[in-house]
């Protein structure tokens, strides 16, 4: 029995005589050597050619979206991983891993001998990461890893640094030598913007956490 093997012709290009191996290497030379001398079906061809050269990168720009996904997901997981325990971080530390961790401490803040009552509505519940709850202004209640004294702080219309004190939209400044400004922590002074609350599991214990004091006091008067 005989089989028959059809062979196919190669492309020839009629401009130029060169032959090609595929449709699309002759489609290619057609654009690149005679884009002026196509006729109506060799243009059809061309643009059928760059139709698919269009398409193609679609699939590799997914993969690579997907790929760069990935690793975006395994350096987060690894920073959630470490990142507990440290008691200092960056001035634009913000807090990270919401719900885990549920600690607790002491704070007060006196201005001009008037001590600020947290547990006012004002100041209750304004930040998921760390916050005043159940109408107690005294004990701070932390659920995020990092949580600096600043961005606590922050959460209440308080702006707070190394020296100064800024609230209900006045800067008390420790340069000024009208006041004596004072931020503590477990009767240490402190940066609150690299400074990260730690507290006590239990709330019943909150006291053993960072005990927070911030006054204000007229200079007179230390």
């Amino acid at each position: 029995m005989s089989v028959r093997v059809e062979s196919r012709t190669m492309p020839d290009c009629d401009y130029c005589g060169e032959s090609f191996d595929d449709d699309d290497a002759y489609a290619r030379h057609l654009r690149d050597e005679h884009p002026d001398d196509l006729s109506r079906i060799e243009q059809r061809r061309v643009d059928d050619l760059e139709g698919e050269s269009r398409d193609l990168p679609t699939g590799p720009i997914v993969l690579v979206g997907i790929v760069a996904l990935g690793i975006v997901v395994v350096v987060y997981a690894l920073f959630l991983a470490g990142g507990g325990g440290t008691a200092t971080a960056t001035a634009d530390q913000t807090p990270y891993a919401l719900n885990s961790v549920h600690e607790h401490g002491p704070i007060t803040m006196t201005v001009l001998g008037e001590r600020v009552d947290f547990s006012q509505s004002e100041y209750q519940v304004q930040d998921n990461s760390i916050h005043f709850e159940a109408r107690n202004g005294v004990m701070w209640h932390k659920h995020a890893q990092g949580a600096t004294l600043e961005y606590f702080m922050a959460t209440l219309g308080i702006n707070v640094t190394d020296d100064s004190v800024t609230y209900q939209g006045t800067t008390y400044d420790d340069d000024d030598p009208q006041y004596d400004v004072s931020i503590t922590v477990d009767g240490e002074p402190v940066d609150p913007s690299t400074h990260i609350l730690q507290g006590a599991a239990s709330e019943r214990t909150f006291r053993q956490g960072d005990t927070v004091e911030i006054v204000v006091e007229s200079a007179s008067s230390s």
